[in-house]
């Protein structure tokens, strides 16, 4: 089937069936890709035609893709996923870049293991360039399956499936609050004790939503007074006692506050974290050497 898919659709095609699987209408698919709704159904029927089944399934309100059409999504998204990766590359050769690479991290690695990590890869290898995204763990693990990235660091919580998997380093969360805080002569905090509290979040960040999803487990929710995207305005608002905040131990310790920093009780709060491929030995040369550097040095 996916040799007949290959050779009878092209990639306007599979662009085209993606946007009326994603609009949910065939008119709505149209004016969005600025083609006429006859020249829309004229091709997806097509399709159909070249596959012998249905795609799509009509009803009052719209379309939706049957089970033949949710294959071909998922192939279509991987198709197109791949020729973009291959201009991506092929414009980095243009601009005088010979290789790139796609990393994708938690929100852990991102602020504390990473950094001094790719700045001595990076000035090591000047004519490589990497793609760095932060993510969730989760949404990692399925980039990786999917082949959108090339490696990927998460954190122990998240099901690994098939990955090939390198323990690279550890990562604690804690609390930071203001000298003046009661919980600041504590040894250690319970994460359940932290709901009452007003917090000040980082925004947009993998580590906040992996957090809402804790406090729903209990029933509750984060009670937040603001959710900033600096670490360090974070820490002014946590120092002028505007409310708590939780981070990585590794981000907590470079901010330049004088804050109390209390680690979180519970066993999740210390995750491992793990660099990870479909298969390490079938990574192109660039990132493998990426994958060496990332990985501990042996004695």
């Amino acid at each position: 089937m996916l040799k007949t898919i290959a050779m009878r659709f092209d990639l306007t095609d599979l662009r085209l069936f993606l946007t009326v699987v994603e609009c949910g209408s065939l008119t709505h698919a149209a004016r969005t890709i600025h083609l006429a709704l006859a020249s829309v159904s004229e091709r997806i029927a097509g399709m159909e035609a070249a596959l012998g089944a249905p795609l799509l399934e009509r009803n009052r309100r719209g379309v939706r893709a049957t089970a033949a059409g949710e294959a071909l999504v998922r192939h279509a998204r991987s198709i197109l996923g791949q020729v973009e990766q291959m201009r991506g590359e092929l414009r980095t050769y243009a601009s005088g870049l010979k290789g790139r690479i796609r990393l994708l991290s938690n929100t852990a690695a991102m602020s504390a293991f990473l950094p001094p990590q790719l700045c001595r890869f990076l000035a090591t290898h000047p004519d490589l360039s990497i793609d760095l995204e932060e993510r969730s763990s989760a949404d990692i693990v399925q980039a990786l399956v999917d082949k959108r990235a090339d490696l990927g660091i998460v954190a122990d919580i998240t099901d690994l499936g098939t990955l090939q998997t390198h323990l690279i380093a550890s990562d604690q969360l804690v609390v930071v609050v203001s000298r003046s805080h009661p919980l600041a002569q504590k040894s250690a905090v319970a994460f359940a004790d932290l709901l009452e509290e007003p917090v000040v979040g980082m925004a947009d960040t993998a580590l906040e939503t992996h957090l809402a999803e804790r406090a729903s487990r209990l029933g509750r929710q984060f009670n937040y007074r603001i959710q900033l995207r600096n670490a360090e305005h974070v820490a002014m608002y946590v120092e002028a006692g505007i409310g708590i905040s939780i981070l990585s131990d590794g981000l907590a310790r470079t901010l330049q506050r004088d804050l109390a920093i209390l680690p979180l009780s519970e066993t999740w709060a210390t995750r491992r974290l793990y660099l990870c491929s479909r298969d390490f030995t079938a990574l192109t040369r660039h990132a493998g050497l990426l994958a060496q550097q990332l990985l501990p040095r042996t004695p």
